[in-house]
């Protein structure tokens, strides 16, 4: 009779190593399956159904196949080649599955040849689930682009802005001396058509600066708590002939919207700007809808872009035009980018509204694909205070003259000149300094009255305000007014205009500096 004892011991062993096996692929993380080389699938573990929501009946003897994404079909193809054909374990590799729920999984897989006689017969594998990665991976990825866009849009705007300081400072010169020259002229003078082409051309470029400021943050803003509905409601007739006939106006106004604070100047140009990118998307015609309600955003992350949780006024404006792609998105607001043909377009007109609406403490979003319309939303801060009527412009009278004492203190000789030769025209004592240090040594030597400082913001060796307020100290009756195309520093802090401070935005004409002159020495002391 044999001995059976060690075949006995053997087939025990092989129950418990069975057994563990089993208890670790039935109990693992990771989804444990086989694929013969007919590609259906031979054995799956419950961790596959936990990750896919198939189950055994589902896939077993079937092709593995239909739940891959199409766009990775190629690479499950060179897998499959590379195991069955040739006998290899591929790297690492990445695969996304549809889940019975509808949505797609993402699996990092191994996938190791089974061999019988030498020959591959099946293959194992193992895939973890990395869904969640991924999309932490790529929301990490979303954020960090918008930081690069961010720090680049930023730059860019530092680069307008100097851009655009040293133009005003020109074209100041431009338009101001064309101004004088035409006083001088007759009005059948030959020379003045030509001259007030110059003056044309300066104002024209000056509005251009006015953009770049307006896009670097840079723009002087007066302020006001207004009603953003009846800002949008004054400008329907002029935004109708704007559109023309062929596209339809609609207004959704939310009539419990909250006053903001906001220059209404800039908040129409920005209404202006997003209606006519709007038009443009629309050669055919189509349809333009501009939506007011209260917004409150609670979470610091509002469609991908850091912000200030808080109460709002959104205004909407929405085309159904020819959309965007994600190439056209991601430069939208840069200035002078534009999709229209050479001399079409300026590109400044949504790198305008993006600076305009940054400087007023809000933010502004688009909402777009390519055939499918587009959506610009632009929240602005809501205020509890009472909305304020706005002042009416009144008729400039004629030049005043005047005979006080006026100190000027500007570091580019061209627009110093055209200063001192505009206000000694109106019979002003003007006293020259080239920066704030000489204008210091002036106010110290001068022994009679300086009734005006008329000073630069931005200057080497020190500012403006640094200047006023010296001076102020030994001169408390002195009235100051600023002026600049460029104002970066605590005059108009972060772009705002302090309570009480005059200021004269470059370019100017000759007029606008009289009548501000003038307005600034007759004004009340507060």
């Amino acid at each position: 009779m044999a001995d059976i004892t060690e075949h006995k011991r053997t087939e025990e062993e092989l129950r418990e190593s069975e057994a563990r096996y089993r208890c670790l692929v039935e109990n693992a993380r990771d989804a444990i399956f086989t694929i013969a080389s007919d590609g259906s699938v031979g054995s799956l573990n419950p961790a596959f159904e936990t990750i896919t929501g198939w189950s055994r009946a589902d896939w077993l003897s079937k092709p593995f196949g239909p739940i891959i994404h199409p766009e990775d079909l190629p690479l499950a193809m060179e897998v499959f080649r590379r195991v069955f054909l040739q006998g290899e374990t591929p790297p690492l590799f990445e695969l996304r599955l549809l889940s019975k729920s509808g949505n797609y999984v993402v699996g990092e897989f191994t996938i190791t040849p089974q061999r019988q006689n030498d020959k591959v017969v099946s293959a194992l594998g193992i895939a973890r689930d990395i869904t969640e990665r991924k999309r932490t991976e790529q929301a990490l990825r979303l954020t960090e682009e918008q930081l690069l866009q961010a720090q680049k849009m930023e730059a860019v705007g530092k680069l307008a802005g100097g851009v655009a300081h040293d133009f005003n400072n020109l074209l100041t010169i431009i338009t101001g001396y064309s101004q004088l020259l035409l006083r001088n002229l007759g009005p059948s003078d030959p020379l003045r058509a030509e001259i007030e082409e110059i003056k044309k051309a300066g104002e024209r470029a000056g509005s251009l600066t006015q953009q770049l400021l307006a896009f670097s943050r840079r723009q002087v803003l007066l302020p006001k708590v207004l009603d953003l509905n009846a800002v949008v409601g004054s400008m329907g007739g002029m935004l109708q002939r704007l559109l023309g006939e062929d596209i339809h106006l609609v207004a959704a106004l939310d009539h419990t919207l909250g006053p903001v604070r906001a220059d209404p100047g800039q908040l129409e140009q920005v209404i202006m700007n997003l209606v006519v990118n709007a038009r443009d998307a629309m050669p055919q015609g189509g349809k333009l809808t501009i939506e007011t309600t209260n917004v409150e955003i609670k979470d610091m992350y509002h469609h991908g872009q850091v912000v200030v949780p808080g109460r709002y006024a959104m205004l909407a404006v929405s085309d159904n035009g020819c959309g965007m792609d994600a190439m056209t998105k991601s430069h939208l607001f840069e200035p002078f980018f534009t999709t229209k043909g050479l001399g079409m377009g300026t590109g400044l007109g949504l790198s305008t509204v993006y600076g305009i609406i940054r400087q007023s403490g809000g933010y502004v979003f688009a909402y777009s694909e390519l055939g499918q319309g587009s959506t610009f939303k632009v929240y602005v801060p809501r205020v509890e205070d009472a909305i304020e009527a706005l002042a009416l412009g009144l008729p400039l009278p004629e030049l005043p003259q005047g005979t006080e004492t006026i100190l000027l203190v500007e570091d580019e000789p061209g627009v110093r000149a055209l200063v001192r030769d505009t206000l000694r025209l109106q019979g002003y004592t003007v006293l020259e300094a080239r920066h704030g240090i000489e204008a210091l040594m002036i106010g110290t030597q001068e022994t009679g009255v300086i009734h005006l400082l008329l000073t630069d913001v931005v200057m080497p060796q020190m500012g403006g305000r640094e200047v006023a307020d010296r001076l102020l100290a030994a001169r408390s009756d002195l009235r100051v007014l600023y002026m600049s195309g460029y104002t970066e520093n605590a005059v108009v802090h972060r772009g705002v205009l302090n309570p009480g401070t005059a200021f004269l935005q470059k370019p100017f004409t000759p007029d606008l500096l009289v009548y501000k002159v003038r307005e600034v020495l007759d004004a009340e002391r507060g």
